[in-house]
């Protein structure tokens, strides 16, 4: 393998996440997401359980240690539930990890063989946060991690059953289609050289730059993506200059720098956002001002502005088109982590409008509510 193959080729295999526990979590994504599961690993004798699970082309991971030795309990203490692996699937995950290491990544894991077949390999990527290189040999299976064993369905619940049934990847009841980006939150001064270690270790690309400001809060934010334009982090640090914000709760609350939320695409996210709700899950609220304002930045596509409103999305517009976005309310204990439905008409960016748009919808509530001076 050449540098330029290392660089062009990099695909996301899977996310794994360490969690505290493995049933509620699982029953989680079941239930509220519905994910289907897939594929299982380890045992209590082992020191750790795993469950794979899939929607669409989005694998998840969970892990639960069962021991002090599992680097799943240390990373658990320290942040809670969280994204601990980004796994990036090559074709030769020997080579791939030796041109990392050789750019300046640092070796967490040498090459082994998992399963009799597949090679892994894992370097270091921001806070404590790894990528492990996944050796495509050809007969990938799709939801099925190195190490896993399937799942038959007669041993998978009954809900999950019902997700299994409706999760296949041509069209999945939720719709949820694939992993559009993570953001990342480091701290101040550790923007710049988190975006110099993916240039120059994964061959990423800096794709876009801003400063947002929010009332008296403001943060800084580069782009990367892989060459192959699938794998992409919106790494974010807080301006030290203005007052602290949600990037500095989230790196005081999460102990350092890691994922804040993790965004799926969707063909429909009217359709997604419905059903998700349906299924339980919680997602963050927008003031009607908002909608009331919406129509003099932009003329929605494809969604009816009263639907958008019922559902709480959010609509932003760049040069490339139109997005609809929503976040989900955070149920970790340390409110941190939480996710994101996309769906992209064109658009390139990720929604950084809706910021201000949003702050301006909030104000313009309160002064409604307050009411005119007496």
């Amino acid at each position: 393998m050449d540098s330029s193959t290392f660089c062009t080729e990099l695909d996301i295999e899977y996310v794994e996440l360490y969690v505290e526990d493995l049933e509620a979590r699982t029953s989680e994504w079941v239930d509220r997401y519905a994910f289907s599961v897939t594929a299982r690993r380890g045992s209590v004798d082992e020191g750790f359980r795993s469950v794979a699970l899939r929607q669409g082309r989005i694998v998840l991971v969970l892990t639960e240690g069962g021991t002090d030795e599992h680097p799943a309990r240390a990373y658990v203490r320290a942040h809670g539930d969280g994204v601990a692996d980004i796994a990036l699937r090559t074709t030769d995950a020997r080579a791939a990890f030796a041109e990392a290491v050789r750019r300046g990544a640092r070796a967490v894991a040498g090459p082994a063989v998992i399963g009799g077949r597949t090679v892994t390999a894992t370097i270091a990527g921001f806070g404590d946060v790894v990528h492990t290189f996944v050796q495509n040999d050809g007969e990938h299976v799709p939801g099925l991690p190195p190490g896993f064993a399937a799942v038959p369905a007669s041993s998978v619940s009954e809900s999950a059953s019902a997700s299994a049934s409706a999760g296949d990847e041509d069209g999945p009841a939720v719709g949820l289609q694939e992993i559009d980006h993570f953001a990342v939150c480091v701290s101040a001064g550790e923007l710049r050289s988190t975006v110099d270690f993916y240039r120059t270790a994964l061959g990423f690309r800096e794709i876009f730059e801003e400063h947002i400001v929010v009332g008296p809060q403001a943060m800084n934010s580069k782009v990367v993506q892989s060459a192959s334009g699938s794998v992409t982090f919106t790494i974010i640090e807080p301006d030290t200059t203005a007052q602290p914000g949600q990037i500095d709760g989230f790196l005081a609350s999460h102990g350092g720098a890691g994922i804040q939320h993790v965004a799926f695409s969707s063909f429909d996210a009217v359709r997604s956002v419905r059903v998700l709700s349906d299924l339980g899950v919680a997602f963050l609220t927008t003031p009607g001002s908002y909608y009331d304002l919406l129509g003099e930045r932009i003329t929605p596509k494809n969604h009816e502005l009263d639907e958008l409103r019922e559902l709480n999305l959010l609509v932003d517009e760049d040069h490339g088109g139109q997005l609809f976005q929503i976040f989900t309310r955070s149920t970790h204990p340390r409110r941190t982590i939480f996710f994101e439905v996309i769906e992209r008409i064109g658009a390139e960016t990720f929604g950084s409008s809706n910021i201000k748009a949003l702050y301006e919808a909030v104000e313009l509530e309160r002064s409604r509510q307050s009411g005119p001076a007496s």
